[in-house]
């Protein structure tokens, strides 16, 4: 009888984790088309945004602004590797920091910004590199707390004379699929077009005023849809590893269930069995 319930504690405890990993992945339901709303109003502007910095661009126009250079490859690098607060997101946050080693390695004196503590936990164990760090940002997804990062980007770029800084991110796709994306987030690159306005711009108050604030406003938005993308792909990682979970907690309780049925029905035919064998030896 031990063993029946030793199994039926079991089937017991296991069904407490399904009924936990059902509730995570309704909630990672939840959030994930409240971050997807949020990516879809976000898009537009950025676009929009970069659209007029390729214009300037185009028109020869002060090009040898730092928030428009080339890259010359002479100076330093930074990655910013976008990772997640926290886990039971699948191999959401593993790939991402496989793919920062990959860049680190082929370019050992780079820079680290973490944003996301399980990107900071890694990195901060395993490398000297890592000069800022933003976590918890995550819990409360706001456009003035992706501003404040921005802010501190910019001024690393403008300050430190950085010749570039990467980003490091998953962008959402579906809830079962993210792509790792490593981008250039500064010097901005407009993206190419053959849609240019050909009109002639009177600029006031200057050109290299209006490029810094188009580049100001570009990066704050810019850094607020990747982390959103990555919150929406870390979010459809746990729908699904939670889908999975629960789906593979039903599974054992079905063989438990079986299992404990089995053991049960045995534990009952060797009751009859000495019963019938206590009766027998009494008549005889």
């Amino acid at each position: 009888m031990a063993n029946l319930r030793e199994i039926k504690t079991r089937i017991e405890s296991i069904k407490s984790t399904k009924q936990i990993t059902n509730a995570m992945k309704m909630v990672a339901a939840s959030k994930l088309r409240k971050t997807q709303d949020n990516i879809i109003n976000a898009r537009p502007y950025a676009d929009h945004v970069n659209n007029m910095l390729r214009t300037l661009k185009n028109k020869n126009i002060s090009t040898d602004h730092p928030l428009l250079a080339e890259v010359t490859g002479k100076g330093k690098t930074v990655y910013i590797v976008v990772t997640s607060d926290r886990g039971l997101c699948g191999s959401f946050n593993t790939h991402i920091i496989k793919k920062a080693i990959i860049h680190l390695e082929k370019n050992p004196d780079a820079d680290l910004i973490c944003i996301g503590k399980k990107g900071y936990d890694y990195f901060r164990k395993h490398s000297t590199n890592v000069t800022e760090n933003y976590i918890n940002l995550f819990n409360e997804m706001d456009f003035s707390i992706s501003t404040e990062v921005a802010e501190k980007i910019l001024s690393l770029f403008l300050d430190e004379n950085y010749d570039k800084i990467d980003v490091i991110y998953n962008e959402f796709k579906s809830a079962i699929q993210q792509d790792i994306i490593v981008k250039q987030l500064l010097p901005i690159v407009p993206i190419e077009s053959d849609e240019i306005s050909k009109l002639d711009y009177v600029y006031e108050p200057d050109e290299e005023t209006i490029i810094y604030e188009l580049g100001k406003k570009y990066i704050h938005v810019d850094i607020w849809r990747i982390m959103l993308e990555s919150s929406a792909a870390e979010q459809g990682a746990r729908m699904t590893a939670m889908d999975s979970a629960t789906e593979n907690a039903a599974e054992l309780i079905d063989k438990l269930v079986l299992h404990y049925n089995r053991a049960r029905q045995a534990a009952i035919t060797t009751e009859i069995i000495e019963i019938a064998s206590g009766a027998e030896a009494i008549q005889q």
